[in-house]
């Protein structure tokens, strides 16, 4: 059986934000683990929208802070589907912030975060494949593959790394 397409705007998921000071560190600008916390609640919604499953995150692959989201300013946070493995889901992230004074946008982050289907009732959940309509979405799942093959070679090493952290009580033995 042929999988089903979906086209990247069929899993596009939005979320605008307010900056206000409980969301602010001492620079007056976002934490960057709330913008973490606003991106992974908005890729999570597109994923589900791809899938129509439960999914969980695996990993966030990148982020990049590009500049500060300054008090009072908004922030858009925009994703939709990057890629698609058999039970894997790559979503593309990127963050706008908005002078609301001014009207000025800029800029402030992108990531890329990995999600795995859950299986249901005992049986993999496999995803529908990806199809990519406007410049920007063609640009950034033309990198699909690459990014893929990078993950999985960083998984190899990290599980090899894992291996050997010390999970022992440290307040119960001398090192």
């Amino acid at each position: 059986m042929e999988r089903p397409i979906k086209l990247c705007r069929q899993t596009r998921a939005i979320q605008t934000h307010r900056i206000l000071p409980s969301h602010c560190n001492m620079h007056q600008t976002l934490f960057g683990g709330r913008l973490m916390e606003f991106i992974d609640n908005c890729a999570s919604i597109s994923v589900s929208r791809h899938t129509r499953s439960l999914c969980v995150t695996a990993s966030m692959d990148s982020l990049n802070f590009i500049r500060p989201l300054q008090l009072s300013d908004s922030t858009c946070v925009e994703t939709y589907v990057s890629g698609v493995g058999t039970t894997s889901v790559e979503v593309f992230v990127k963050v706008i912030g908005e002078r609301l004074e001014t009207g000025e946008r800029y800029l402030a982050a992108t990531a890329f975060l990995t999600f795995v289907t859950v299986p249901k009732n005992g049986q993999k959940v496999i995803a529908p494949g990806i199809k990519a309509e406007s410049p920007e979405e063609i640009l950034v799942t033309s990198g699909y593959e690459e990014r893929r093959q990078r993950r999985l070679a960083a998984k190899e090493a990290d599980q090899r790394f894992n291996q050997e952290i010390n999970i022992h009580q440290p307040w119960l033995t001398e090192e």
